[in-house]
């Protein structure tokens, strides 16, 4: 059976509940209604990457009996604005690369509703602006409290953390042979030189 490709106006606000209808094979993310189209393959790099840092988190927390979640692309989190449950009041749903939830409640079986502890973005060139810009705008007003910025060609991670005044601290850029600690899964440490396989 043929998949029937919507036709979507990109000037038009659409809702969660209008994103559960598109059925056709392509990614979007919805930022406060707009759709924004996604890559449907990500750079070799990126994928290698992710796998790594989603293997560290993972295991992490699988021998040491946590209570948190990881999760990997695709997987849509809904950020609603002022808590609405509903799906044709919510108009922004994400897909990151990574994304750490501790409190299970936000956990269904279409993906996670309200904001994970962590989430991470692995940039390429064509998506610094967004990740730098809307998305970390986005995720500082959702009250995201740890935003990870991973560069695989510039081999370096910046880290965002959410003060008590719910603004984002500057940003720490960890490189080279730095261990970054996981403010959200206290105690483990990501190593660069691991993660980006650099040489001693």
């Amino acid at each position: 059976m043929k998949t029937i490709e919507p036709t979507l106006d990109l000037n038009r606000r659409y809702s969660y509940a209008d994103y559960l209808t598109w059925l056709d094979d392509k990614r979007r993310e919805l930022i406060d209604g707009a759709i924004r189209m996604l890559f449907p393959a990500p750079r070799e790099s990126h994928v290698r990457t992710s796998g790594k840092l989603h293997n560290r988190l993972f295991n992490y927390i699988d021998s040491n009996k946590g209570n948190c979640r990881v999760y990997y692309a695709p997987f849509d989190v809904r950020l609603p604005k002022n808590g609405e449950c509903d799906d044709n009041d919510i108009y922004t749903v994400v897909q990151p690369d990574i994304c750490v939830v501790c409190d299970l409640s936000k956990i269904d079986e279409r993906g996670c509703l309200g904001a994970p502890d962590m989430i991470v973005e692995i940039i390429s060139p064509s998506t610094r602006r967004y990740d730098y810009g809307v998305k970390y705008n986005l995720y500082e007003r959702s009250g995201i409290k740890e935003y990870w910025v991973v560069e695989p060609e510039a081999k370096n991670v910046t880290v965002f953390t959410l003060h008590e005044n719910g603004l984002y601290d500057d940003g720490t850029v960890y490189e080279k042979n730095a261990q970054i600690p996981v403010m959200c899964l206290p105690g483990l440490t990501i190593e660069l030189q691991d993660l980006f396989e650099l040489n001693t």
